[in-house]
This record gives structure tokens, C-alpha cells and sequence, in this order.
């Protein structure tokens, strides 16, 4: 067996040997990616229950109920009845509603003299999406009324007889509005939850493995091994591209593992397999080269463990491994591009809301780069792990 290849493999069985190495870079991912596709699996069907408080009684409020009832609304809503506004606000406290519309007494005859009253709507901390929708629907039929008064206003400056106030009003309720929202398909897919942090947090435990390498080193050399190694036939090279290719392929292993799993189990859409396996062994490559990088600026396993710590929570935070880099500011996306984690997130996100392989070249380079710059910036301060 080559002697690099017999370094590389007696490395790896060390580290399967220890149970964090399988739970880090195995099971740790896979479950916070299966917690997430439970806790996100509804977030694209969204649907709330909601009451409406009449204390009103009269034709318009009785077309505001009538409004959320309508099949337009059907997915979205389901309105219960309650007895009283006391009633609907237990109710939404307890989480039975997601929100509740009061109607005011008199909004009816506010509406038809020209005015308006406010329709109040009830929510809780614990369910803001809901309240959001119940609030933007209400503005809607507020927003609608105000414009049928806007057109019987405007018909009646020009000559409308004011006793067509009411056949103006039902005229102008009855025609479309100018301008609506027709859904389209963009030919994107949606990407989900578990499509992005699947990714985010195989990359994220990935990285750990830059404090099992970095270690393992320095516990080789306390323990005499590394000496022993070194003056062998086989030399300090051998030694290094061993230990490089236990750390390439632990990596590669952790986070295909994870997409193969995440796919199969949870639904994940990670991309075409060949250009998902390309990202992934770039990433691994990436990881020696950080690897080798802690090995040459620490000098005791205690240092090591603090730089690789350092390396991992900055590369992911700075790389949006835990939120959502799309929505995040300018400043946050234009840091994201100085991480690996970040060219390899924007890829996947990309590939998983069906954008064609080529828009994972650009990222794919740009990780292969940081792997190279760091490898190489390892090798140019290699004299100082020689001259320890």
C-alpha cells in the first residue's frame, strides 16, 4: 500500500473511532436538516382560521364576511363564528384564531354617506404571518370601498342626479379593478426551507472537521509520532498529503452523506448530482487547505482548536449558513462572497430554484480559488511547522 495512502487511512480510522467525529459530521447534520423540514413543511401552505365580530349589521359589513368566504379565499381562510368580541379575542389569545376582524357599529352607513370607519383587527405575538394577512385583507376591501366612493364622487361632479348614488355604487363595486395581480409561472422553482439550511448546516458541521484535523496533528506530534514518521523513508511530504487526504475525504464523505440523505428523507433539492458532487469535493478541498492553514499559525493544540473555532463560526456567519442570504442587506451578501460556505450556498440555492448548471460554474471557481489561496498561503509558512 503507498504510504501516503496508509497515513490517510490509519488517520480516518482514528477519527471514526471518535463518536463526535460520527456525530458532527454525520448524524448532527441530518437531524438539524430533518428538524427544519418538520418545522418549515407548511410554511408553503399557509392557512389560518379567523372570526368576524359584526356589531354593524348592515350590507356592506355582511360583504365583508361574504368577502373572506369567497373561494378566492378558500385556501387561505376559514371563518368561525364567535358570539362576541371578548369571544374572538380569548380566542386568538389562545391560538384557536389566527386573527379576528371587528366590524364597528354604523361602518355601513359611514360607507354609503361618503366616509369610513376602521375594521379592527385582532392578532397575537404568536401568530404574526396570520395578523399580517388578516390586516392586509381588510385593507384591501377598505381600499376597494374607497374607491367605489371615489367613482360615485366623480359621477356625481359630472352630472350624475343624486338619487343614483346607490345604482353608481353597485355599478362601480361590480366592475374588475384596472390593475390586478395575475400569478404567473416564472419558470423558477420555489426553493424551501429544508433546500436551503440542508446545504447550509451540511457545510456548516463540515467545518468542524478543521478542529479534528488541526488536533490530530498536534496530539501526533506531543505523543512522538509525527518524529518517528518524519525520519522514516517516506518523509515529512508523504506524512502531509496522508493526513491532507484523511481530512479530503472525511469532508467530501460528511456533506455528500448529508445531500444523499436530506434528498432521499426530507425532500432536499440540492441540484444536479454531478455539478452537487463537484461543489462538494471543492468544499472538501477547501477544508485541507483551511486545515493546513490552522496547523502552520497555531503552535500548541490549544491554539489550534481556538483558530479552527474561529474559522468555523466566522466562515458561517459571515457566509449566511443560519438565515436566509437572499433576504439579508447588501452588506451582509457582499461579505458572504469572501467565504467559500457563501459561493457554495449561493450555488445550491441557485441550482434548487432551477437555474441550469452553468450558474454553479462561477461558484464552483470561486471556492476552488479560496482552496487554492489557502493551500498556498499554508505552504509559503510550512518552515514554521518544520522548525518546531
Amino acid at each position: 500500500m503507498h504510504p501516503v495512502v496508509a497515513i490517510a487511512l490509519k488517520d480516518l480510522r482514528q477519527r471514526l473511532r471518535d463518536r463526535s467525529a460520527w456525530v458532527l459530521g454525520f448524524i448532527a447534520p441530518m437531524a438539524v436538516a430533518g428538524l427544519i423540514s418538520v418545522a418549515f413543511g407548511g410554511a408553503q401552505s399557509f392557512h389560518t382560521s379567523v372570526a368576524v365580530v359584526d356589531d354593524d349589521h348592515g350590507a356592506i359589513a355582511t360583504g365583508f364576511t361574504q368577502f373572506l368566504r369567497s373561494p378566492d379565499l378558500h385556501d387561505l381562510l376559514t371563518v368561525r363564528t364567535v358570539s362576541s368580541r371578548a369571544d374572538a379575542q380569548s380566542k386568538v389569545a389562545d391560538g384557536v384564531l389566527g386573527a379576528a376582524f371587528v366590524i364597528p357599529a354604523g361602518f355601513s352607513d359611514a360607507v354609503t354617506a361618503g366616509s369610513s370607519e376602521p375594521i379592527t383587527v385582532l392578532g397575537s405575538v404568536d401568530a404574526t404571518v396570520a395578523a399580517q394577512v388578516a390586516r392586509s385583507l381588510a385593507e384591501s376591501f377598505t381600499a376597494h370601498l374607497e374607491g367605489v366612493q371615489l367613482s360615485v364622487r366623480t359621477a356625481v361632479a359630472a352630472g350624475a342626479p343624486a338619487s343614483s348614488v346607490a345604482a353608481l355604487a353597485a355599478q362601480a363595486s361590480a366592475q374588475p379593478l384596472p390593475e390586478q395581480v395575475q400569478p404567473q409561472a416564472s419558470g423558477a422553482r420555489t426553493l424551501t426551507a429544508v433546500s436551503y439550511y440542508a446545504p447550509a448546516m451540511g457545510t456548516f458541521f463540515m467545518f468542524f472537521a478543521i478542529g479534528f484535523g488541526s488536533r490530530g496533528w498536534f496530539l501526533e506530534r506531543s505523543g512522538g509520532t509525527l518524529e518517528r514518521l518524519s525520519v522514516a523513508p517516506l518523509g515529512i511530504g508523504a506524512v502531509l498529503a496522508g493526513k491532507s487526504l484523511a481530512t479530503f475525504v472525511y469532508g467530501a464523505a460528511s456533506l455528500g452523506t448529508v445531500a444523499v440523505v436530506s434528498s432521499l428523507l426530507f425532500g432536499a433539492d440540492w441540484g444536479p448530482p454531478p455539478v452537487v458532487a463537484a461543489l462538494v469535493l471543492a468544499l472538501a478541498l477547501t477544508l485541507v487547505g483551511l486545515t493546513a492553514l490552522v496547523i502552520t499559525l497555531a503552535r500548541t493544540e490549544r491554539q489550534a482548536e481556538g483558530i479552527a473555532s474561529i474559522l468555523t463560526f466566522g466562515l458561517v456567519l459571515l457566509g449566511g449558513n443560519f438565515v436566509f442570504i437572499g433576504q439579508a442587506p447588501d452588506a451582509v451578501r457582499a461579505l458572504a462572497r469572501l467565504t467559500p460556505n457563501g459561493w457554495a450556498l449561493r450555488a445550491f440555492t441557485d441550482l434548487a430554484g432551477g437555474a441550469p448548471w452553468t450558474a454553479a460554474v462561477g461558484p464552483l471557481l470561486a471556492v476552488l480559488a479560496f482552496a487554492v489561496a489557502t493551500s498556498a498561503l499554508a505552504f509559503a509558512l510550512r518552515r514554521r511547522v518544520l522548525a518546531r
